[in-house]
């Protein structure tokens, strides 16, 4: 069930179910830009990032399935509009919890919150409150954006302009334009360990789950670092063709068989010019 908790969080791991995250567009056909690139495609702290995809409000409800048998549900929430470090915010939060017939076996009672910047669209901070069976899990930090760090144990560590957290970095994707066979490269933070993060964009497909047919654009995120995502893993995840970007349905394959996540239910949020 822990590896629920990441296919909902990154596309956190986003998604974690996603771990999708300075954020760069990559090139078309994949090719990622170096560092010179990088480097001269720098932007000021105060970037405008255009959303017309979520706002206060947004509720995303998930049935999170292992094969063909319900393990439990999710959900994924723009709570409201907060001020932090001087700046209006979004509080996004998602929680995952097992069914009553998995909670016999192995409870699972899992919550995660990301503060965004509702105008550049990166993270402020983090935190993830896990409970799974015996396991106990709470972390907390915060990012420097000024200054382009992270305090995390007590150590302060740099990080790149605008890195996103795991669950952030889907809702910034959810921003960008994405056609197929290009890809998006994003610089991210996730427990400790930096890392630079290709979302690929594949195919159009339509697909139907309990909340409707919808048109959808599939994307996977892979890692370049060990860990969850890695290349040899895969996570793949449907997202509206439209301007919403809502995440439909998530596959994500294990040892044996697979998870997913699809979309029951929906509300749409406010969407607020900044």
């Amino acid at each position: 069930m822990h590896r629920v908790m990441l296919t909902i969080v990154l596309l956190a791991g986003l998604l974690p179910v996603v771990y999708f995250l300075q954020v760069e567009v990559g090139s078309a056909e994949g090719v990622q830009p170096d560092d010179a690139e990088r480097d001269s495609s720098a932007v000021s702290f105060d970037r405008y990032v255009e959303n017309v995809a979520f706002g206060v409000g947004e509720k995303l409800s998930f049935d999170v399935n292992y094969g063909f048998i319900n393990a439990g549900s999710a959900t994924m929430e723009v709570v409201r509009l907060i001020e932090f470090e001087n700046r209006p915010c979004f509080q996004i939060v998602t929680k995952a919890r097992s069914n009553s017939f998995f909670s016999n076996i192995f409870k699972v009672e899992d919550r995660v919150e990301t503060i965004i910047d509702a105008v550049g669209l990166f993270t402020w901070r983090f935190e993830k409150n896990l409970r799974e069976g015996k396991y106990r899990s709470d972390r907390q930090y915060t990012f420097d954006q000024r200054n382009n760090s992270v305090v995390y144990k007590g150590d302060t560590i740099a990080l790149e302009p605008f890195s996103q957290d795991a669950l952030s970095a889907l809702y910034y994707v959810r921003t960008q334009p994405l056609e197929p066979g290009t890809s998006l490269y994003i610089d991210n933070f996730i427990d400790g360990k930096k890392s630079r993060l290709e979302v690929r964009v594949h195919e159009r497909e339509t697909i139907t789950v309990d909340a409707g047919t919808f048109d959808c654009i599939v994307v996977e995120p892979l890692t370049q670092s060990a860990g969850v995502f890695k290349h040899e893993g895969r996570l793949t995840v449907w997202l509206t063709d439209d301007r919403l970007r809502m995440p439909v349905l998530m596959k994500s394959k294990v040892f044996v068989g697979s998870i997913s996540a699809e979309l029951t239910d929906f509300e749409l949020g406010s969407i607020d010019e900044f």
